[in-house]
């Protein structure tokens, strides 16, 4: 292939071709062109189709056009090229909140044939070295409010830090004023790298993973394609930062992929997000599970009738919060499983599909099973590890576990599922989360779905705890409601509630009552903390 790329690091690291997935693009929305620009397809097609004028995002202090978009991220863009000598092939970080400012900069910088870095605004900065010496970043882009971390790094690689939001007379504002609106952007090759998108930290060890220009697109081809069916008068809202790619694709790419628009706030309480969506009126709704659990106990204190869709991703959403925001709400949420490696959900379902306890099913574009340890499909029922391939994949930067992630040209996601004879996929645990006690598999989220389902938890996380006699047993962590007081009694009550919902043999042994969950910035569970405890 011809790339752009005129700085080649991230294609000298990516894996050989020899452990790559399997590639499929069944749909014909999937057959693209050999050279795209996914930033020219996400806004500029838009203008040039007549709909410049379009509200593209909103913000609490104004909206802007597509036309003003476009506009905005062809200004940075310059200033990437002329004021900070980017070349194509160039990794820059992207480091702020979400904000419109945070959503030009990942446009101009795809436009300029640049690769995106995204990170979380609470990254510390051993965290950001981490990931600049491993992507060996060479320009930042960074909200001044959040320098102080960025400005303890002290990495060979970086070269150009510009911030924005500031009155600095080199700042990236005062250098987009002096910039044309116009720009040619960089003729990128389909499969040259555009997005680095590091893990979120589950396991304590984050990894790099590639994704091209077409993937970029791929991913508003599929789910919110068939699942969510967004039109031009759609406005989406949501929690996920636009640095992991939950919100890359809801909060930013779908919405200008469909002509839509997107609601923009920088950080939401329960109560803020459901104020924000009772003024402004979106229509779509991404969060995780735990903020889900939270609104269904105040959306009786808000008009929020303008939310026609609710999706859930991050991590497995349990049925107890499924049913108990349907209750409070009579919506049904889309819940979806997706991960970093694939760029986002590749099982789901629509409102009217939802199966209780199950996921979904592979959406299309994507084949999923479900395997055994020889590496061969399960019958329906049997639990085994999830395996999927579609128009997007792991490509991990230059580490080893692309071996363990990659087999047979299948993505195998580190997830146990069980799927039906119908085709519908049950989620179970992280393959390292099952819990063999006394010959017994018990899945975690199971546990914790029982637990959550009595009136006085909030949270709760399950983990295995080694034990002499039994090899493994259920420890549960638990948070409950703030007027619940924690006692012996409760403990054992808990447990009695576990054993008359599930299995008796799936009660926690050990219950531990705490004031809050270790959690990533998206919302993430960080069981590998809790084994610690």
């Amino acid at each position: 292939m011809k790339s752009a790329h005129v700085d080649s690091f991230a294609r000298d690291n990516l894996p050989p071709r020899a452990q790559w997935p399997e590639f499929h693009f069944d749909l014909p929305e999937l057959r693209y062109p050999e050279r795209l620009n996914c930033a020219a397809m996400l806004v500029d097609e838009a203008v040039r189709a007549g709909k410049g004028g379009r509200t593209a995002i909103i913000a609490p202090d104004g909206r802007c056009t597509y036309l003003q978009l476009m506009a905005q991220a062809n200004r940075i863009a310059n200033v990437l090229v002329n004021e900070m000598g980017l070349v194509p092939g160039n990794r820059v970080l992207l480091r702020g909140p979400n904000n419109p400012m945070m959503a030009a900069c990942w446009l101009a910088v795809f436009k300029a044939g640049g690769i995106c870095v995204g990170t979380m605004p609470l990254l510390r900065a051993k965290e950001l070295t981490e990931i600049i010496d491993k992507a060996q970043i060479t320009h930042a882009l960074c909200d001044k409010r959040l320098e102080a971390e960025l400005k303890q790094v002290k990495c060979p690689s970086l070269k150009q830090v510009r911030y924005w939001y500031s009155d600095d007379a080199d700042s990236l504002d005062a250098l987009c004023r002096k910039q044309p609106i116009e720009f040619d952007n960089v003729d990128t090759h389909a499969e040259d790298v555009a997005v680095i998108a590091f893990t979120s930290g589950t396991t304590g060890k984050p990894k790099g993973t590639m994704h091209f220009h077409r993937d970029v697109i791929a991913m508003c081809d599929c789910f919110p394609r068939s699942c969510l069916k967004p039109t031009e008068d759609d406005v989406f809202i949501g929690t996920p930062p636009l640095a992991f790619t939950f919100g890359l694709g809801g909060l930013l790419c779908f919405p200008l992929r469909f002509g839509a628009a997107t609601l923009l706030v920088e950080g939401y309480t329960p109560e803020t997000l459901l104020e924000t969506i009772q003024k402004y009126r979106p229509t779509i709704l991404f969060t995780a599970p735990t903020m889900y659990r939270a609104l269904a106990g105040l959306w009786k204190n808000y008009d929020l009738g303008s939310l026609e869709k609710c999706v859930s991703a991050g991590e497995a959403l349990p049925d107890a919060t499924r049913q108990l925001f349907k209750r409070a709400t009579a919506l049904e949420i889309i819940d979806g499983i997706g991960s970093t490696e694939m760029i986002h959900i590749f099982i789901s379902h629509t409102p009217e599909t939802v199966r209780p306890g199950a996921t979904g099913k592979a959406i299309p574009g994507y084949r999923a099973t479900v395997l055994d340890e020889d590496g061969k499909p399960c019958p329906p029922g049997a639990v085994g590890r999830l395996a999927v391939k579609g128009p997007t994949g792991c490509r991990y930067l230059a580490d080893e576990r692309q071996k363990n992630y990659v087999r047979d040209g299948w993505n195998l996601t580190g997830d146990a599922y069980l799927m039906d004879a119908d085709g519908y996929f049950f989620y179970q645990a992280r393959t390292d989360d099952m819990i063999i006690s006394a010959g017994y598999n018990i899945a975690g989220p199971e546990v914790e779905g029982a637990l959550l389902s009595h009136p006085a938890v909030a949270e709760c996380g399950v983990v295995g705890e080694p034990d002499e006699e039994r090899g493994m047993v259920v420890r549960a962590f638990v948070v409950l409601k703030k007027e619940i007081p924690a006692n012996d009694g409760l403990k054992k009550e808990l447990q009695d509630h576990v054993k008359r919902t599930i299995a008796p043999y799936k009660y926690p042994r050990k219950v531990d009552f705490v004031a809050a969950l270790p959690r990533t910035e998206t919302g993430k569970l960080q069981r590998f903390k809790l084994r610690t405890a």
